[in-house]
């Protein structure tokens, strides 16, 4: 059972200037936005990563930049996945968001996404598709080599991020505006045989050394540590030493 973090990009220009950017050359990160990466970075430090994945876009490839600078040196490549891009927003990138709340198009977007599709782009049921099966291929990779350890980073979107959270919490794309995801924050899945964990939805601050893996104890006449179960915890558990 690996463990998923998604990290949104920091706020961009666009953002503070209310354009949806979309898939727009050239969209960078704000002071604002280079700030709030670097403290996810340091939330981050104690945190071994397995893998770093970030979409090709140069907002998250910068993000992912400032988090792994906070890691004194620590050298990890990082792995381009076009299926954890932006939405392919089509004729609605680059407009500002003011203008595109008097489409038509907005309120399905905003009530029935499942239904949504972005006039020269790509439907939002498409997105949420090759978004998770992204997700997963990484995430299905990272347990067969590092197993229960691997813990794993991806830098992505707001859309694509909120998309992949509903899958993990069995919601229907319909329902994944209900779901916040902020520039910077941190949300973490872990998927296992059973079902998908949701551990946490954008997240701003607070201690992530928990999730590094704990030292497997040998038990007297048993095998070495102890598998992380797939049932969920009746009464919800103690949590995380």
């Amino acid at each position: 059972m690996a463990t998923l973090i998604l990290v949104r990009h920091g706020r961009t220009t666009a953002n503070a200037s209310g354009t949806l950017a979309g898939r727009l050359p050239g969209v960078k990160l704000d002071e604002t936005g280079q700030a709030q990466a670097q403290r996810t970075g340091e939330r981050l430090v104690p945190v071994p990563l397995a893998r770093v994945v970030s979409s090709p876009l140069e907002r998250c490839k910068q993000t992912t930049r400032l988090i792994l600078a906070e890691r004194d040196g620590e050298a990890l490549p990082v792995v381009t996945e076009r299926g954890l891009s932006e939405c392919d927003y089509g004729e609605w990138q680059g407009q500002k968001i003011r203008d595109l709340a008097k489409e038509r198009l907005w309120r399905t977007v905003q009530t029935q996404p499942s239904a949504a599709v972005f006039p020269g782009g790509e439907a939002m049921s498409a997105m949420q598709a090759r978004a998770v099966a992204a997700v997963r291929r990484h995430d299905a990779a990272v347990q067969e080599e590092y197993g229960d350890a691997g813990v794993w980073l991806a830098v992505s979107h707001g859309d694509i991020i909120k998309s992949v959270l509903a899958d993990a919490l069995g919601m229907h794309l319909d329902l994944f505006q209900r779901i916040s995801v902020d520039p910077a924050s941190v949300s973490i899945i872990r998927y296992t045989e059973t079902r998908p964990f949701v551990l946490a939805t954008n997240t701003h601050a607070g201690d992530l050394s928990w999730l590094a893996p704990k030292k497997k104890t040998r038990r007297k006449g048993g095998p070495r540590g102890r598998a992380q179960s797939a049932d969920a915890v009746v009464g919800g558990g103690a949590g995380p030493a």
